[in-house]
Protein backbone atom coordinates (compact mmCIF):
# COMPACT_ATOMS: atom_id res chain seq x y z
CA UNK A 1 0.00 0.00 0.00
CA UNK A 2 1.35 3.41 -0.92
CA UNK A 3 2.22 5.94 1.77
CA UNK A 4 -0.43 8.32 0.44
CA UNK A 5 -3.14 5.65 0.63
CA UNK A 6 -2.06 4.71 4.18
CA UNK A 7 -2.25 8.36 5.18
CA UNK A 8 -5.72 8.73 3.62
CA UNK A 9 -7.06 5.53 5.17
CA UNK A 10 -5.76 6.27 8.65
CA UNK A 11 -6.54 9.98 8.54
CA UNK A 12 -10.20 9.22 7.88
CA UNK A 13 -10.30 7.18 11.08
CA UNK A 14 -8.40 9.83 13.07
CA UNK A 15 -10.72 12.59 11.81
CA UNK A 16 -13.76 10.47 12.72
CA UNK A 17 -12.52 9.97 16.25
CA UNK A 18 -11.08 13.41 16.94
CA UNK A 19 -12.72 15.78 14.48
CA UNK A 20 -10.75 18.12 12.25
CA UNK A 21 -9.41 20.36 15.00
CA UNK A 22 -8.63 17.58 17.45
CA UNK A 23 -6.59 15.64 14.90
CA UNK A 24 -2.98 16.64 14.40
CA UNK A 25 -0.65 15.74 11.55
CA UNK A 26 1.33 13.77 14.15
CA UNK A 27 -1.80 11.79 15.10
CA UNK A 28 -2.38 10.97 11.44
CA UNK A 29 1.19 9.93 10.64
CA UNK A 30 1.43 7.89 13.85
CA UNK A 31 -1.78 6.04 12.99
CA UNK A 32 -0.49 5.42 9.46
CA UNK A 33 2.92 4.31 10.70
CA UNK A 34 4.71 6.88 8.55
CA UNK A 35 7.26 9.55 9.41
CA UNK A 36 5.73 12.99 9.93
CA UNK A 37 7.83 14.41 7.08
CA UNK A 38 6.23 12.00 4.62
CA UNK A 39 2.90 13.72 5.14
CA UNK A 40 4.16 16.84 3.38
CA UNK A 41 5.39 14.79 0.42
CA UNK A 42 1.73 14.08 -0.38
CA UNK A 43 -0.29 16.95 1.11
CA UNK A 44 0.36 20.65 1.50
CA UNK A 45 -1.77 20.85 4.64
CA UNK A 46 -4.18 19.05 6.94
CA UNK A 47 -6.97 20.98 5.18
CA UNK A 48 -5.97 19.54 1.79
CA UNK A 49 -5.96 16.02 3.25
CA UNK A 50 -9.37 16.57 4.86
CA UNK A 51 -10.83 17.90 1.61
CA UNK A 52 -9.57 14.82 -0.24
CA UNK A 53 -11.04 12.51 2.41
CA UNK A 54 -14.44 14.19 2.11
CA UNK A 55 -14.31 13.84 -1.66
CA UNK A 56 -13.28 10.19 -1.41
CA UNK A 57 -16.04 9.46 1.13
CA UNK A 58 -18.65 11.09 -1.10
CA UNK A 59 -17.45 9.14 -4.14
CA UNK A 60 -17.81 5.88 -2.20
CA UNK A 61 -21.46 6.53 -1.33
CA UNK A 62 -23.59 3.79 -2.86
CA UNK A 63 -26.71 5.17 -4.55
CA UNK A 64 -27.57 1.95 -6.40
CA UNK A 65 -30.61 1.21 -4.21
CA UNK A 66 -32.17 4.45 -5.45
CA UNK A 67 -31.90 3.35 -9.08
CA UNK A 68 -33.93 0.17 -9.12
CA UNK A 69 -37.44 -0.56 -10.38
CA UNK A 70 -38.90 -0.93 -6.87
CA UNK A 71 -41.36 1.58 -5.38
CA UNK A 72 -39.74 4.89 -4.42
CA UNK A 73 -40.37 4.61 -0.66
CA UNK A 74 -38.87 1.13 -0.65
CA UNK A 75 -35.79 2.39 -2.52
CA UNK A 76 -35.41 5.27 -0.10
CA UNK A 77 -35.74 2.92 2.88
CA UNK A 78 -33.12 0.56 1.48
CA UNK A 79 -30.71 3.42 0.74
CA UNK A 80 -31.10 5.16 4.10
CA UNK A 81 -30.78 1.90 6.01
CA UNK A 82 -27.58 1.16 4.07
CA UNK A 83 -26.23 4.55 5.14
CA UNK A 84 -27.00 3.69 8.77
CA UNK A 85 -25.09 0.45 8.29
CA UNK A 86 -22.19 2.29 6.66
CA UNK A 87 -21.81 4.59 9.65
CA UNK A 88 -22.22 1.65 12.01
CA UNK A 89 -19.41 -0.25 10.29
CA UNK A 90 -16.99 2.61 10.83
CA UNK A 91 -18.01 3.21 14.42
CA UNK A 92 -21.42 4.65 15.19
CA UNK A 93 -20.05 6.54 18.18
CA UNK A 94 -18.06 8.67 15.73
CA UNK A 95 -21.08 9.53 13.58
CA UNK A 96 -21.14 10.35 9.90
CA UNK A 97 -17.91 11.65 8.42
CA UNK A 98 -19.83 14.33 6.50
CA UNK A 99 -21.54 15.48 9.69
CA UNK A 100 -18.22 15.60 11.53
CA UNK A 101 -16.64 17.75 8.84
CA UNK A 102 -19.80 19.85 8.45
CA UNK A 103 -19.48 20.77 12.11
CA UNK A 104 -15.88 21.85 11.55
CA UNK A 105 -16.31 23.29 8.06
CA UNK A 106 -16.45 26.95 9.03
CA UNK A 107 -12.92 26.79 10.38
CA UNK A 108 -11.45 23.76 8.53
CA UNK A 109 -10.89 25.72 5.37
CA UNK A 110 -12.77 26.68 2.25
CA UNK A 111 -11.92 23.53 0.30
CA UNK A 112 -13.23 21.28 3.09
CA UNK A 113 -16.41 23.36 3.33
CA UNK A 114 -16.96 23.21 -0.43
CA UNK A 115 -16.40 19.45 -0.53
CA UNK A 116 -18.82 18.84 2.35
CA UNK A 117 -21.37 21.07 0.67
CA UNK A 118 -20.89 19.27 -2.66
CA UNK A 119 -21.21 15.85 -1.03
CA UNK A 120 -24.41 16.77 0.81
CA UNK A 121 -25.83 18.40 -2.34
CA UNK A 122 -25.07 15.31 -4.44
CA UNK A 123 -26.69 13.08 -1.81
CA UNK A 124 -29.78 15.31 -1.66
CA UNK A 125 -29.98 15.40 -5.46
CA UNK A 126 -29.98 11.59 -5.67
CA UNK A 127 -32.71 11.35 -3.02
CA UNK A 128 -34.67 14.14 -4.69
CA UNK A 129 -34.76 12.26 -8.00
CA UNK A 130 -36.24 9.23 -6.28
CA UNK A 131 -38.78 11.42 -4.50
CA UNK A 132 -39.76 13.04 -7.80
CA UNK A 133 -40.37 9.59 -9.25
CA UNK A 134 -42.50 8.69 -6.24
CA UNK A 135 -44.43 11.94 -6.59
CA UNK A 136 -45.10 11.18 -10.27
CA UNK A 137 -46.62 7.80 -9.37
CA UNK A 138 -48.63 9.19 -6.43
CA UNK A 139 -46.60 7.26 -3.87
CA UNK A 140 -45.10 10.39 -2.29
CA UNK A 141 -46.83 13.61 -1.33
CA UNK A 142 -46.66 16.63 -3.61
CA UNK A 143 -47.40 19.05 -0.78
CA UNK A 144 -43.70 19.94 -0.75
CA UNK A 145 -41.11 20.06 -3.53
CA UNK A 146 -38.93 16.97 -3.87
CA UNK A 147 -35.80 18.96 -3.00
CA UNK A 148 -37.33 20.09 0.31
CA UNK A 149 -38.34 16.53 1.18
CA UNK A 150 -34.85 15.29 0.29
CA UNK A 151 -33.31 17.90 2.60
CA UNK A 152 -35.72 16.80 5.33
CA UNK A 153 -34.58 13.18 4.98
CA UNK A 154 -30.91 14.19 5.11
CA UNK A 155 -31.56 16.29 8.21
CA UNK A 156 -33.23 13.29 9.85
CA UNK A 157 -30.28 11.08 8.93
CA UNK A 158 -27.62 13.48 10.15
CA UNK A 159 -29.65 13.99 13.33
CA UNK A 160 -29.75 10.24 13.86
CA UNK A 161 -25.99 10.05 13.33
CA UNK A 162 -25.41 12.89 15.79
CA UNK A 163 -27.62 11.31 18.46
CA UNK A 164 -25.77 8.03 18.00
CA UNK A 165 -22.43 9.53 19.03
CA UNK A 166 -22.92 9.62 22.82
CA UNK A 167 -24.14 6.01 23.05
CA UNK A 168 -22.29 4.36 20.18
CA UNK A 169 -25.58 3.04 18.84
CA UNK A 170 -29.07 4.31 18.31
CA UNK A 171 -31.62 1.56 18.82
CA UNK A 172 -34.52 3.53 17.37
CA UNK A 173 -32.69 4.81 14.28
CA UNK A 174 -34.45 2.43 11.89
CA UNK A 175 -37.80 3.34 13.42
CA UNK A 176 -37.04 7.04 12.98
CA UNK A 177 -36.24 6.46 9.31
CA UNK A 178 -39.61 4.74 9.01
CA UNK A 179 -41.36 7.70 10.63
CA UNK A 180 -39.62 10.12 8.26
CA UNK A 181 -40.61 8.04 5.24
CA UNK A 182 -44.19 7.79 6.49
CA UNK A 183 -44.25 11.60 6.52
CA UNK A 184 -43.65 11.49 2.76
CA UNK A 185 -46.81 9.50 2.07
CA UNK A 186 -49.73 11.39 0.48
Amino acid sequence: MSTKKRLLDHAEDVFRRKGFHGASVQDITSAAGTPKGSFYNHFDSKQQLAAEIVHRYAEATDFSALHTERPALERLHTHLTAQLDRVGETGARFGCLLGTFAGDSTTAGEEVRRNVQAALTAWADQISLTIEQGQATGEITTRHPAAVLASFLLDVMEGVFLRTKPWGEHASAAEEIGIALDALRP
